[in-house]
């Protein structure tokens, strides 16, 4: 029970952070001297945050449904489809993936990839391109950013977030299309391994805890991101990320 609710809190506060929850799945662990999630139970847990970013974004989700009458609704609908497309490669590396998250080393320089990126991403000039905005070019480029976190210690929402930027997005914006467009994939991980778990004999009490505490913490954490963001940016978020990559290498 408390490792369910340890293992939901960190994956709702590192969804959404840009410092990675599947990253954080793998050091945490090896940190504190437990025993790691296997790769079907983190992904179920991405359900939690699934239901946090779908409250959150529930005005913006409630007019793609209008997408038949408004064009912009339908642009914003056709953008997200396209961003989504390059996260369907992922079921050709599940093997891969599952031996990298096995690897603290990679995971930890993984990691400071993830810092690097988002401290580049910080010194970038300020853009003040929209959602509205977007193009299918920025739609593709950023999908497949999102494609790279499958890889433990790249952050999902770090990637999208500092490619909309470099793309001439605001902050704030880049934030908002990333979580939008992660709602497809989180959905399909989700789905896909609670039929994996159902197939192992069913999902346990403590694992649907888990799912709820990562949808609070989730919720929460967009809301701070956001918040952050307009004010600071993502360098905090970048130290933290080669900070505790230094340290799973130099400790773990």
């Amino acid at each position: 029970m408390l490792e369910a609710i340890v293992w939901g809190l960190i994956q709702g506060v590192t969804e959404f952070l840009p410092i990675s929850s599947d990253g954080h799945l793998v050091l945490v662990p090896a940190f504190l001297g437990l025993e790691q999630p296997d790769l079907a139970t983190t992904a179920f847990l991405h359900l939690g945050t699934l239901a946090a970013v779908i409250a959150y974004f529930r005005k913006d989700l409630w007019s793609l449904t209008k997408a038949r009458s408004d064009p912009e609704a339908r642009r914003l609908f056709v953008l997200l489809v396209i961003g989504s497309l390059p996260a369907a490669l992922a079921i050709f590396f599940v093997d891969e993936v599952e031996e990298l998250q096995r690897s603290i080393t990679a995971t930890a320089i993984f990691l400071l990839i993830t810092g690097g990126v988002l401290f580049v991403a910080d010194r970038l000039r300020p853009g003040e391109r929209r959602v509205q905005d977007a193009r299918p070019a920025d739609a593709v480029l950023i999908g497949f950013a999102q494609l790279l976190a499958i890889l433990p210690g790249i952050s999902r929402s770090g990637m999208t977030i500092a490619t909309a930027m470099g793309r001439s997005f605001n902050k704030v914006e880049a934030a908002r299309f990333s979580f939008l467009l992660g709602i497809p994939a989180i959905t399909a991980a989700g789905l896909l391994e609670l039929w994996t778990l159902f197939d192992r004999g069913g999902v346990t009490a403590p694992a649907w805890i888990g799912v709820a505490v990562a949808a609070v913490t989730g919720y929460l954490a967009i809301s701070l991101l956001l918040r952050m963001l307009a004010r600071t940016g993502l360098i905090a978020y970048a130290i933290y990320c080669l900070v505790v990559g230094v340290l799973a290498l130099v400790l773990l």
